[in-house]
């Protein structure tokens, strides 16, 4: 599926519930500082619409993780047999957006429990990942899940992995800003858009100002 072709099912019905905060939260940061994430939950230009709505949320750039440079391109990546996963990478004001908060909105932006696959996206590239910078991260990380598990946040079992971050890869210019700029493209319409309504409908007191009206 590449480019423009990808499939237009329409999502699923979503459930708007908040997830339960997590137990554990990185340490404490200083008033403005930046920092990044990189997580992987599907067709990057869902995710990467989801998370753009969100106060302290500084920029989402679209790209991919999980293998080498030279595999790092749409087309290669789009044919399963890279290591590569479609992912993002939020750089956030950590003094107005925490860690946990985004962890929050990754398990409600897609579904982590289907392996290898969001909707009709199916193959490892689509695969529910965290790609954790330092020890502090994968802990946190580690103890949501089992939190949710233990919760039975959903009707199945989160496969979502915990990976090392090796390198982020910027994917291609006209991947960058996608549903903004083709808000009508039917894949937009029928799977990214429901999903970042979800989200803004679970934690809309965490939006941008502007995000609000």
């Amino acid at each position: 599926m590449l480019g423009m072709s990808r499939g237009t099912t329409a999502a699923e019905p979503h459930e708007v519930k908040p997830l339960p905060k997590p137990a554990l939260e990185l340490p404490a940061t200083k008033p403005g500082e930046v920092r990044s994430v990189v997580f992987a939950g599907g067709c990057f230009w869902c995710t990467e619409g989801a998370f753009a709505q969100f106060k302290g949320v500084k920029d989402v750039t679209s790209g991919y993780a999980g293998d080498t440079k030279d595999k790092a391109d749409y087309r290669t990546v789009c044919t399963g047999a890279t290591k590569h996963a479609e992912a993002i990478k939020i750089t956030y004001d950590a003094s107005v957006i925490s860690y946990s908060q985004l962890l929050q909105i990754f398990f409600l932006a897609h579904d982590p429990t289907t392996k290898d696959r969001q909707g009709n996206d199916a193959g490892p590239q689509y695969r529910s990942a965290i790609f954790y910078s330092n020890d502090d991260e994968k802990k946190v990380a580690e103890a949501y899940i089992k939190q949710l598990n233990d919760a039975k946040a959903f009707d199945s079992p989160i496969v979502t992995t915990i990976e090392p971050l090796t390198e982020f890869f910027p994917a291609e210019d006209y991947h960058q800003d996608y549903v903004a700029n083709n808000p009508n493209q039917g894949y937009v319409r029928a799977c990214a858009i429901p999903k970042m309504d979800k989200v803004r409908e679970a934690y809309a007191s965490w939006l941008k100002a502007e995000e609000k009206n």
